[in-house]
């Protein structure tokens, strides 16, 4: 396989998932404000200031008023911003369309319809009552293009490079969620009571990874700072934890790279040893200091993307 195919396969699954987050974080922070239990968490502003901060724009002039049409409209359908759902999807098919004869027909027809279904949204009626409507598309689709991906292609080196997309992307959204969600935990706490470690704002963040109820069933009480956290990044058996990322990215990249030889220049070992140190770190550990965890973790699934790149699609 040439390099240049295999780097499209990877960005295609990266893509796929990032469309994933970013359409169910502005559903979920959207119409949870409407049950929210303090007056800022049902603000707004409050929630259209989050969904940018999240999507890496944030709007530091704390006097601006939003535009709400404009906000969505920029996140979900403008073909001007780089980081929109349109844009992440388009660049989905692109990649798809230039590794056509690698992926089965039945993963590219899916990719297809969901390509034609995002550019043929009609733009007015998604800023004004269509939000809903789209972001559910969007993540039904994409949880059908990752079952055509496991259920239709040979689980080999195709399907490995696609996979390592998939979960560094997964493990990237989940961590940018807990940033923003962590943020505004701090800025809503003391609105009828309701303080950091105890915020709406938690539950919030359960529901935007899709692992609310799993959570309330693993330790069967509401949702607070310390056991949020520690589902989404230390427990190996969620999904969208951290932990369950970097296990699936090495299980990969173990197809990619069976060598058992020691070898610390390896994108293997560097996944390896990223994974050893969170598989023994403690929640309470990380919650002293939250902001330099997720500093941390981002600039090490950057530096394993970016090996990742050099080691197998340099070209």
């Amino acid at each position: 396989m040439l390099a240049r195919v295999a780097n499209n396969l990877f960005w295609m699954g990266r893509y796929i998932e990032r469309s994933e987050h970013i359409a169910r974080y502005i559903n979920v922070n959207y119409f949870s404000s409407l049950d929210a239990p303090n007056e800022l968490s049902q603000s707004r502003q409050f929630v259209l200031r989050s969904m940018l901060f999240m999507v890496g724009d944030p709007e530091h002039d704390e006097t601006k008023v939003l535009d709400e049409e404009k906000v969505l409209y920029k996140i979900g359908l403008d073909n001007d911003y780089p980081f929109s759902i349109i844009n992440n999807v388009k660049y989905a098919r692109e990649n798809a369309n230039s590794a056509r004869d690698l992926i089965s027909t039945e993963l590219y027809e899916a990719i297809n319809k969901f390509y034609h279904f995002v550019l043929k949204y009609d733009a007015e009626a998604y800023v004004k009552n269509g939000l809903h409507d789209f972001t559910v598309n969007i993540t039904e689709m994409s949880a059908i293009l990752r079952g055509k991906m496991r259920g239709t292609l040979l689980h080999n080196e195709i399907y490995a490079i696609i996979m390592m997309g998939v979960n560094i992307e997964r493990a990237t959204q989940i961590i940018r969620m807990i940033n923003a969600k962590y943020n505004d935990a701090l800025k809503s706490q003391g609105s009828y009571g309701d303080k950091f470690s105890n915020s709406f704002e938690w539950t919030t963040l359960l529901k935007c990874a899709e692992s609310y109820d799993m959570m309330r069933r693993f330790y069967k009480k509401t949702p607070n700072s310390i056991s949020t956290l520690e589902f989404l990044i230390l427990n190996p058996n969620c999904p969208r934890s951290i932990m369950n990322s970097l296990n699936q990215v090495y299980k990969h990249i173990k197809v990619l790279d069976p060598s058992k030889k020691y070898n610390k220049n390896s994108t293997a070992f560097l996944v390896g040893k990223v994974r050893a140190e969170y598989e023994y770190k403690y929640i309470k550990e990380i919650e002293e200091d939250i902001q330099s965890f997720i500093k941390d973790i981002l600039d090490n699934l950057s530096e394993i993307s970016q090996k990742m790149e050099s080691e197998f699609f340099n070209y």
